[in-house]
């Protein structure tokens, strides 16, 4: 047993209670005000929620977060992004809208609308959800959905492997995300996050530490294949993996 095993233990059942006790009535208000409430305003509102969450990290797991490159994010009220981000835990899904000036809108398997007050809140917000088992329709609606999204100045974030990954691997990059960038001519704005250092993979037990999230420069869509902008992608974000956490690619 890892000394530090029941003390993070311990922290990672409070910062739990924490995330049940606030996300009840959170998910209740996120509905009711939908009713009359849509749109950026309702996305900022959902966000207060997911800062609660890292404020809590920060406190309660004593995870500190780095950030780098945002000045290579796009400027302008409605500047498209498709933002293409390496996983490797829940921390990234809940730190990143709180750090983007823009409101984003995730690609998610239709079953996360079901998870009881976070996927009722979910539904309420510019999202796109997919039915997995229906691929081709799938990236259609992905499309279309999100030529309209980007319109409106919200950028959409999607992690190309698919799957959260273990420190120090690697999975398969998947070019959906380069795809939907050449159709709507939006660039990819490659992300990587070392949150594995302190938040495992479907791990419940977290530990402190710092989480680097570094942001690459925008790579222009306009003219490429969807598998060679990937490959650019996967190129840069494996390597500034190895770059923030050079002991897991030992």
């Amino acid at each position: 047993m890892k000394p530090a095993f029941v003390p993070a233990l311990i922290r990672s059942v409070v910062h739990m209670a924490w995330m049940l006790v606030t996300v009840v009535p959170w998910g209740i208000i996120m509905v009711l005000s939908s009713i009359r409430v849509r749109g950026k305003p309702l996305w900022w509102m959902a966000v207060r929620w997911l800062g609660w969450v890292i404020d809590g990290a920060r406190v309660i797991l004593g995870i500190e977060v780095r950030v780098s490159g945002m000045e290579n994010l796009p400027s302008g009220a409605t500047s498209p992004a498709i933002l293409l981000v390496k996983h490797q835990s829940t921390l990234e899904t809940f730190l990143l809208p709180t750090l983007m000036p823009h409101p984003l809108a995730y690609v998610f398997k239709k079953e996360l609308l079901y998870v009881p007050f976070f996927g009722w809140a979910m539904g309420r917000l510019d999202m796109i959800h997919i039915d997995r088992r229906q691929r081709a329709q799938a990236f259609n609606r992905v499309v279309a959905q999100g030529k309209g999204l980007l319109a409106q100045g919200i950028w959409i974030i999607m992690f190309p492997e698919g799957t959260r990954i273990p420190r120090g691997r690697k999975g398969v990059y998947k070019s959906g995300g380069t795809r939907l960038a050449i159709e709507t001519g939006a660039p990819v704005i490659p992300i990587a996050v070392s949150s594995a250092k302190c938040w495992p993979r479907r791990a419940f037990v977290k530990y402190p530490g710092c989480v680097d999230v570094s942001i690459g420069q925008p790579i222009p869509s306009q003219g490429r294949s969807a598998d060679e902008l990937m490959r650019e992608v996967e190129a840069w974000i494996e390597a500034e993996m190895h770059r923030l956490d050079p002991e897991a690619y030992r």
